[in-house]
Formats: C-alpha cells, sequence, structure tokens
C-alpha cells in the first residue's frame, strides 16, 4: 500500500476564472488517482492544504508525524517546490525506516501543460522500488534529499553546486 500526503503547493492550487487568482479548494489528488489508473491501494491525505511558502515549523512536524504514524512504508508526499527542500530535510533527518519520495509542480494541475499528473506518476512508481530514505523526484529524476535545490530561472530541480 502506498501513502499519499497532499500539502498543497502549485499542485493544487485551483484557478479562480473570476479573478484570475490561484487558490486552494479540495485537492485534486483524487481525481488524479483515478485519472493516472494506479492499482496499488492507496491511502490519501489530503487535509491541510497551503502554498509551501506559508509552512512553518509546526506543519513540518505535522508531516513528520503523518510520515511516522503511517502503517505504509512508502509514502509520497506532494508538495509546493518553493520549500519542499527544507521539509525534506525535517523528515531526512528523522531516519523514519521508510520510503518517503517529495514532488510537486511547477503548474498547477489544471491548468494546461502542468506537469503534475508526471510528477506524481513518476513519484508512485519510484516510491515503489527505491530504498530506504527521503527524495525528491521531479520532472523525471531522483535527488537525495540532501543534494537538491531549486533552480528557479530554470524551473527545475538539480543537484547542489
Amino acid at each position: 500500500m502506498l501513502k499519499i500526503i497532499a500539502t498543497g503547493g502549485t499542485f493544487d492550487k485551483r484557478y479562480n476564472e473570476l479573478d484570475g487568482s490561484l487558490g486552494f479548494a479540495e485537492s485534486h489528488l483524487p481525481d488524479i488517482i483515478k485519472r493516472a489508473r494506479l492499482t496499488m491501494p492507496v491511502a490519501l491525505d489530503a487535509s491541510h492544504l497551503m502554498d509551501s511558502l506559508d509552512m512553518a515549523d509546526a506543519d513540518r512536524q505535522r508531516i513528520l508525524a503523518s510520515c511516522h504514524e503511517a502503517q505504509e512504508k512508502a509514502i509520497v508526499i506532494v508538495h509546493g517546490t518553493d520549500t519542499m527542500r527544507e521539509t525534506a530535510h525535517v523528515l531526512g533527518a528523522a531516519n523514519l525506516n521508510k520510503v518517503i519520495v517529495f514532488t510537486g509542480a511547477m503548474v498547477p494541475y489544471d491548468i494546461a501543460q502542468s506537469d503534475a499528473l508526471f510528477n506524481l506518476g513518476f513519484a508512485c512508481g519510484v516510491a515503489q522500488v527505491l530504498p530506504v530514505g527521503v527524495y525528491v523526484a521531479m520532472n523525471g529524476q531522483i535527488f537525495n534529499w540532501d543534494n537538491v535545490q531549486k533552480n528557479r530561472a530554470a524551473g527545475v530541480f538539480v543537484t547542489n553546486s
């Protein structure tokens, strides 16, 4: 069984046609899981959606507690890309003896040309085969939690220089 924890971020933002803003309502993940036709059992926790720039230490501790309490040994965390690395560091330092894979999107799921669906599918796949540890899986690449950064100019993740 796989656990998916949705924390929000660009991945789950919705476009408001009336005022042109991006914000949160319900998670897209139930629909995405159906659309992706995942056949393994999935436990979804999508109870706390927020922009990762608004995350505080208490939010990261809540994510850590969810991972610690999870019965599943493979966990995918959908997270905002701006502070994904910081949350990955909290979980990586905790040595939970699970496979934890962070992913997100540079473009919201409900906007054309989004990378969300691919990134989620990729993260779910690698979470089943990677050794115990904490990783970031974005745009077809896997990074260790302690050797990754977001290249804001290019809009991609890279290893630390």
